[in-house]
């Protein structure tokens, strides 16, 4: 019988804990509060990263990226089937933010707004890279979501069709704990493996600098709020797992339709 060694959380080490919090996009000093819902986030969801990380190192693509082996072919076929994820990421967000109906959830309907203003075009980021590396805009417009994409958009539609959605913090904590954390480093090495310039890789540069300082602020300050339950916490921290799987699917499943 094969076991999936992600199937069953194990408990963690004092010592993996403080590394966990540590190298959390919300930092270490989130876990800190004194409120235990925001401890109880703080932990969980430094975990929840751990581990989407380690799934992370072992896809081959990214694989490729870090050690410095990505081709100019492998690169073209990332963008292509990261494009299509991309551009629903605008509608995700503007779907949540028409679910928020509570009167005292209106805060985060507006900030929702907002992020969706700051996001919908940036999938003609990755247009712009695919053309200029010699790729059609419209082989990259048409090209179908791979099985990954389709997962997870699905599951994004169906959570941000509920009521408000307060649990969709657990996404964003992925999403862009990517641009904040991931983004920049292998925007870098794959400029430095293929020798290409900045145009080339303005969508990573353009998350690693407005992800971590202004959209992940904004997150920790969601996240600390007094409304977040322990009930919709925990919401939270499962909806964080199963975007963090969903979106490693993508990666594993690249030109998979």
């Amino acid at each position: 019988m094969i076991v999936n060694p992600h199937a069953y959380n194990t408990q963690p080490t004092d010592s993996e804990i403080e590394i966990a919090l540590k190298e959390s996009p919300l930092g270490e000093e989130f876990a800190k509060s004194d409120n235990k819902v925001t401890s109880f986030l703080a932990l969980e969801l430094a975990l929840v990263w751990r581990d989407f990380n380690r799934r992370l190192a072992g896809i081959p693509v990214v694989q490729k990226i870090e050690n410095g082996t990505l081709t100019l072919e492998d690169y073209k076929i990332l963008l292509l089937n990261m494009r299509q994820q991309v551009a629903e990421g605008g509608r995700w967000i503007s779907r949540a933010a028409s679910s928020m109906e509570s009167d005292d959830l209106f805060p985060f309907r507006s900030m929702m707004i907002q992020h969706a203003s700051d996001e919908h075009r940036d999938y003609q980021m990755l247009e712009k890279m695919y053309v200029s590396l010699g790729g059609s805009l419209r082989e990259i417009k048409q090209r179908p979501r791979n099985i990954g994409s389709e997962a997870l958009t699905c599951y994004m539609f169906h959570q941000t069709s509920k009521t408000d959605p307060l649990h969709l913090f657990g996404a964003m904590f992925i999403i862009e704990g990517l641009g904040s954390c991931k983004a920049g480093e292998w925007g870098r090495a794959i400029q430095k493996t293929l020798d290409l310039e900045d145009k080339d890789i303005m969508f990573m540069l353009y998350h690693d600098e407005h992800d971590g300082d202004d959209h992940y602020q904004k997150l920790r300050l969601a996240l600390s709020l007094p409304l977040i339950s322990q009930e919709i916490a925990v919401e939270i921290v499962k909806t964080a797992k199963v975007v963090a799987r969903l979106y490693c699917l993508q990666l594993e499943e690249l030109d998979n339709y």
